[in-house]
């Protein structure tokens, strides 16, 4: 399951949650400090690990 990063507008903390791609797209997040659904997602990098060498 995918991990986001996300800061609560609220209680102004950043959490990183695990959401199912269709609760990402349905902006289904919960803070889980103080369970506001005003969330604003971060934008990190990320690294993707494969198998095959190129």
């Amino acid at each position: 399951m995918p991990m986001y990063d996300y800061k609560c507008l609220d209680c102004g903390k950043e959490s990183l949650i695990a959401l199912t791609l269709k609760d990402h797209e349905a902006k289904n997040a919960t803070c889980p400090h103080c369970g506001s659904k005003r969330l604003e997602q971060i934008i990190t990098s990320f690294m993707a690990k494969t198998t095959k060498k190129s």
